[in-house]
Order: C-alpha cells, then sequence, then structure tokens
C-alpha cells in the first residue's frame, strides 16, 4: 500500500530543493572593489548622463543590448575630460531560451538613468574588465559594476 503522506513529503522536499538550486543559478560577474576599480581604469569622470542609445541583437538563446551613454563631465579623477561630451560604452545580456538561464554574465550594473549623476569607471585601448578587444579609443564603461550612482549636491 502507498503511503501518500510520505510520498507528498518527499516530493514537496525535493520539489523545494529543485527550485531553490535553480532560482537566480546564473553566475554574475563579482563586484570589483573601488580598488580594482580604480587600477582596471584608464579614466574616471563624474558627470550627468544626457541621453542613451541601444541597439539590440539576437545571438543564439540570448539578446545583447548595446547602449551607448552621452555624459556630459563635470569632472576628472583620472584622465583630461572634464567639460567635454564623451560618448561611453555598456551592454546588457537576456536570456531568451526556454528554461532557467543558465550561468552567464548579464551585463552592466546597475544601468544609468538619463539626467542622474554618476562616478564612471572607464577603459580606452585597455582592458575593461570583460575583453582585452578595447583598441580602437572608444571608452567602454568597465565591467560589471562600472557606474556608481552619485548624490546629486544640486538637487537635479
Amino acid at each position: 500500500m502507498i503511503n501518500y503522506r510520505k510520498t507528498t513529503r518527499r516530493f514537496a522536499v525535493c520539489l523545494t530543493f529543485l527550485l531553490a538550486c535553480q532560482s537566480n543559478a546564473h553566475a554574475e560577474k563579482a563586484p570589483l572593489s573601488k580598488q580594482e576599480l580604480e587600477k582596471t581604469a584608464t579614466h574616471i569622470v563624474v558627470g550627468r548622463i544626457r541621453a542613451i542609445y541601444s541597439r539590440a541583437e539576437r545571438r543564439g538563446n540570448y539578446e545583447y543590448t548595446h547602449r551607448i551613454a552621452e555624459v556630459s563631465v563635470d569632472r576628472t579623477e583620472k584622465g583630461d575630460e572634464a567639460g567635454k561630451l564623451i560618448h561611453v560604452r555598456y551592454l546588457s545580456i537576456q536570456w531568451k531560451g526556454l528554461g532557467v538561464m543558465p550561468p552567464g554574465p548579464s551585463g552592466h550594473y546597475p544601468r544609468p538613468e538619463i539626467g542622474e549623476l554618476y562616478r564612471i569607471y572607464l577603459a580606452r585601448d585597455a582592458y575593461d574588465g570583460f575583453s582585452k578587444d578595447n583598441l580602437d579609443g572608444g571608452f567602454n564603461v568597465i565591467y560589471g559594476n562600472g557606474f556608481e550612482p552619485l548624490d546629486d549636491p544640486s538637487g537635479n
């Protein structure tokens, strides 16, 4: 004779275990410390996001959204971009396949918002925390936590 109480309990335990194992099981790159960000960055700027442009492309079961933020630089902490308008590149990656996303990166975080003030850690013609292929003179935001939101002293 089947003991339904015991079978139901086992099923519940197994189901709970499986759900716990798959919830947010994708592996993200650990955030870099402030010292690691400073060491990796070729430029560090503080500025306001003026616009964001994006282009999405599907590769297999993933959607890669390449973004460019237009930044009005208030001051620099590394480099000489103060007073300039620069464009910085970053990305987001979304799983579009069936089931749970397998281990892997999901892009930059936090993602900037228009009008907000950030300290931005950048790599130009150097390793950007994700790839060594950044050799075209553009600014790549250090992967994955190269945007640091700042309190806005002007109240904007």
